[in-house]
């Protein structure tokens, strides 16, 4: 949890399916700006990667870098902004959005943190490292997570947020070398992303049940809001 904080449970799958393909269209609309050609333009390539396994369809997909690119004529304006904070019980959040009117987002974002306290910009961000995440899982059996590692130039390695998966953490200018070489490292990777890792995570044995139960309410709440893209707690697994 202290990488990225991801919403629990099954219910309302199809939401949750529909939300992930809007922030996905999102970040492949903004990647596009840079070009449409993926081959040629390293974050649309990996974003694009990453809507495929999330079996995004196709013309969704495509809509959406051609958006991205100006080839459609409509105007593309999202920018990017980042929140930081403090949930209950004093929890640190970094809460990453896009946006396409900030003067909306702002005022949101200050009632959804009431529960907690909305922090200026570096209140929060200092006790967070600055990382590339690559979330991948074993291609070949018996794969070794800490040699892939080491062959492929990540900084460390981690259990990932799904069973059987591996979250490997690099240096930010080499997310995309190293998302290239672990294919042949024997794994497979699901996404790769720029994130926050929690330097002095909140141990979750020091809060009460009902502690636990505001803090996933508090960010519950955050991650239903349209403009969030990712959340990263400082809350120990």
């Amino acid at each position: 949890m202290g990488a990225q904080w991801k919403a629990k449970g099954k219910a309302a799958a199809a939401d949750a399916r529909g939300k992930l393909f809007g922030k996905l269209a999102k970040e492949i609309m903004v990647a596009a700006r840079s070009g449409a050609d993926p081959a040629a333009n390293s974050r649309l390539r990996l974003v694009v990667e990453q809507a495929r396994k999330a079996s995004m369809p196709k013309d969704t997909l495509e809509r959406a870098i051609k958006k991205g690119a100006g080839l459609t004529g409509e105007a593309v304006n999202f920018e990017h902004v980042m929140y930081e904070g403090y949930g209950p019980h004093r929890v640190p959040v970094m809460v990453e959005c896009l946006t396409d009117n900030v003067n909306r987002t702002a005022p949101e974002m200050r009632v959804l943190f009431r529960k907690g306290q909305l922090g200026t910009s570096g209140s929060v961000a200092w006790d967070f490292d600055h990382l590339g995440m690559i979330e991948a899982e074993p291609a070949t059996p018996g794969a070794d997570p800490e040699l892939a590692a080491i062959e492929a130039g990540a900084q460390d390695f981690e259990p990932g947020t799904d069973e059987g998966t591996t979250l490997f953490l690099t240096d930010p200018t080499d997310l995309d070398l190293v998302s290239r070489a672990l294919p042949a490292q024997g794994f497979t990777v699901l996404s790769a992303r720029l994130g926050y890792k929690a330097k002095n995570p909140v141990d979750p044995a020091t809060l009460s049940a009902e502690a636990l139960e505001e803090v996933e309410a508090f960010l519950a709440a955050i991650d239903a809001h349209d403009d969030v893209q990712n959340m990263f707690v400082g809350l120990g697994g």
